[in-house]
C-alpha cells in the first residue's frame, strides 16, 4: 500500500492530515450556501462540519436553514461506523431533480448527538456550494460528501488509489 505524502498549510491553512480519527465533529459560524436549480435552498452560518483524517471537511445543515419543501425523504440508507445509520433525501426544484444527494442522522451515535437531523449535501449534484462566499470543489470521487476550499490541502481520500488509506 502506497500512502499519500501530506501536503504542508501554508498560514491560514488546514491540512486534512491533521484531523482525527474518529471523526470530531465541530460547530462553524462560517457562510454556507447551497443553489439548485437557481435558488438558494441553504444560507446558514449555524452549520456543524465533521473532520476526519484524509477528508475535507463534511458541512452540515439545520434544518431550519434549509428549504425543505424541496427536500424528499427517500428509502436509501447507509451505515457510518462512527455516526451510525444515515437516511437520505432527493431535491427537486422546478423541472430539475437529484436521487439520494443529501443525508442525514436521525439517531446519531452519542458523539455526534449534537448533528441529529442536520443535512449535508454532496456538492457535485447542486448547481454551486459556497462556504464564505468562496465556491467548493467536491471530494474526490462522487462517494464521499466533503467540500474542499482554498483554506484545505490534502491530498485527499477519494482520488484513484486511496480506498485503503
Amino acid at each position: 500500500m502506497v500512502y499519500p505524502q501530506r501536503i504542508e498549510p501554508s498560514p491560514g491553512q488546514e491540512s486534512v492530515w491533521d484531523y482525527p480519527r474518529p471523526p470530531r465533529l465541530e460547530d462553524t459560524n462560517k457562510h454556507i450556501q447551497i443553489i439548485f436549480n437557481q435558488v438558494t435552498i441553504v444560507d446558514t452560518h449555524a452549520a456543524k462540519r465533521v473532520l476526519e483524517t484524509s477528508h475535507p471537511p463534511t458541512y452540515y445543515i439545520p434544518p431550519a436553514d434549509i428549504k425543505m419543501e424541496y427536500l424528499f425523504l427517500t428509502s436509501k440508507s447507509s451505515f457510518c461506523e462512527w455516526k451510525g445509520i444515515a437516511n437520505y433525501y432527493s431535491i427537486r426544484v422546478g423541472d430539475k431533480a437529484v436521487e439520494n444527494t443529501a443525508w442525514f442522522y436521525p439517531h446519531p451515535t452519542s458523539a455526534f448527538v449534537a448533528m441529529k437531523d442536520y443535512v449535508a449535501f454532496y456538492a457535485h449534484t447542486m448547481d454551486a456550494c459556497y462556504v464564505d462566499g468562496e465556491q467548493v470543489q467536491p471530494q474526490p470521487g462522487n462517494f464521499y460528501g466533503g467540500w474542499i476550499t482554498s483554506d484545505i490541502v490534502g491530498p485527499f481520500k477519494g482520488i484513484p488509489g486511496s480506498w485503503g488509506w
